[in-house]
């Protein structure tokens, strides 16, 4: 006999075991008119060739699970686009000609060869300035900033980026560094570095659905990091794994 069992299903036993509280108090923290129908956040996802997968990845994990939110991926042309190793491809559901509109726009970063190639794409970067015409928040992560730099959205604006491109980041395109996980600035919401982006979709979630629904969601994906080492910033790792993680990037970019 073969018994069909759901991860919806094992779920919701275990939170009705006894973990906390029941799936009745906790549908309380669901706010009135999730799951209505009800239109809910529209987010555009850019995807370019060679774009870093945690980048967009992370934040849609979060995203996507905001109530009645839809999420659409979006590249030049629809299809596979690959990331920055080239093992790894998602799929792009529109080409930015199909997408006019959205509330929240994200862009993730690259390494060198894929984010010189999207800041150089005239259609990429008028895509990303006229979409921003009309969101509510315009979004980045890691050296996605650059692109929105280089869409003109970032000049004067307190903004950050991956550790790398900070000095670029503002001699280029006027932004004024500023350091933290993410920093918002107007409907502009810049991550730093790759995982960041998690911690800006958490905070965006609180934004568009509000703090119940992020910490819910933060709990839902189980983000509770809690690193082997403390060299996850370039201040905390020193001259000697800065260099190393650079190489390493290369060396793993195809």
């Amino acid at each position: 006999m073969s018994v069909d069992v759901g991860r919806r299903a094992v779920l919701r036993a275990a939170t009705a075991g006894g973990v906390g509280v029941g799936l009745a108090s906790a549908s309380l923290a669901v706010p009135a008119g999730a799951g209505s129908g009800r239109r809910g956040p529209r987010v555009a996802i850019l995807l370019y060739d060679g774009f870093t997968a945690l980048d967009a990845v992370g934040p849609y994990e979060v995203l996507c699970r905001v109530p009645d939110a839809s999420v659409v991926t979006v590249a030049k042309r629809v299809g596979p686009v690959r990331t920055d190793t080239g093992v790894l491809g998602l799929v792009a559901d529109r080409a930015l000609h199909q997408v006019r509109e959205a509330d929240v726009l994200l862009v993730p970063g690259a390494g060198n060869r894929g984010v010189i190639a999207a800041m150089q794409d005239e259609e990429t970067v008028d895509w990303v300035r006229r979409l921003h015409e009309g969101t509510r928040w315009t979004t980045s992560v890691c050296t996605g900033a650059l692109i929105l730099g280089a869409a003109g959205l970032l000049r004067g604006v307190p903004a950050t980026t991956y550790w790398a491109s900070r000095s670029y980041m503002e001699t280029t395109f006027g932004a004024v560094y500023t350091p933290g996980r993410f920093v918002e600035s107007g409907k502009i919401i810049t991550a730093a570095g790759v995982s960041a982006g998690i911690d800006m979709a958490l905070h965006l979630a609180s934004k568009l659905s509000g703090d119940r629904v992020a910490q819910a969601l933060q709990l839902a994906v189980e983000y509770d990091p809690q690193p082997p080492f403390d060299t996850g910033s370039p201040e905390k790792a020193g001259p000697e794994l800065q260099q190393l993680a650079l190489q390493l990037l290369e060396d793993a970019a195809r």
